[in-house]
């Protein structure tokens, strides 16, 4: 890597930020750059090579088809809610063109703990997130109470036993990015034998 590059990776790394799913449109990533978006993503740190993770891509029709199954799954569970709030829940995967799952398929293991395997999943989430962002797109990783309601889970495919890492959309922002206040690092560091 030249100093050019590093310089512009860290300008990147420094500028970066989420879109809203709320407020993108498309276009989203195409087959081949989805398929090198998932490439890049698997080259995370996993120790044990245990590969604790799986993808599941919602696009085009399919993302409204789950999306049906997540309104009745909320009419259930919440009756009183009307008519905007379930066509809200229908529309869920509709809000960007393209809309990666990341499954944590994290297990006991004799040496690596669940733990660790479930850190790798959010790292492929964010490596995701960068390397669609790098692309050009606009991207959120969010979960929403979908990651966590079991029938759910069981419409996008997830088994009992799996957690949803994250649920990556990607395409246009069809607003501004904004940018919001950040920690002040310096305030959440220790450093220990300093004075």
């Amino acid at each position: 890597m030249t100093l050019n590059d590093q310089s512009s990776l860290l300008t990147f790394l420094k500028t970066r930020k989420s879109a809203s799913a709320k407020a993108m449109g498309g276009p989203g990533p195409n087959p081949q750059q989805i398929a090198e978006i998932l490439s890049i993503a698997v080259r995370v740190p996993d120790h044990g090579k245990l590969n604790p993770w799986r993808f599941i891509v919602f696009e085009g029709e399919a993302r409204g088809k789950v999306g049906a199954q997540f309104a009745a799954i909320w009419a259930k569970t919440n009756p009183d809610h009307g008519e905007a709030i379930l066509a809200f829940q229908r529309g869920f995967l509709e809000r960007a063109p393209v809309v990666i799952g990341v499954v944590s398929t994290a297990a006991p293991h004799g040496k690596i703990p669940v733990w660790e395997q479930q850190l790798s999943s959010a790292a492929v989430c964010f490596t995701m997130e960068l390397a669609a962002q790098a692309m050009g797109f606009d991207v959120q990783w969010m979960t929403d109470w979908v990651a966590y309601d079991e029938e759910a889970k069981t419409a996008m495919g997830v088994a009992p036993t799996e957690q949803v890492a994250g649920l990556v959309f990607m395409g246009k922002s069809t607003m501004p990015l904004e940018d919001r206040p950040r920690p002040d690092a310096a305030a959440l560091t220790t450093f220990w034998g300093r004075s």
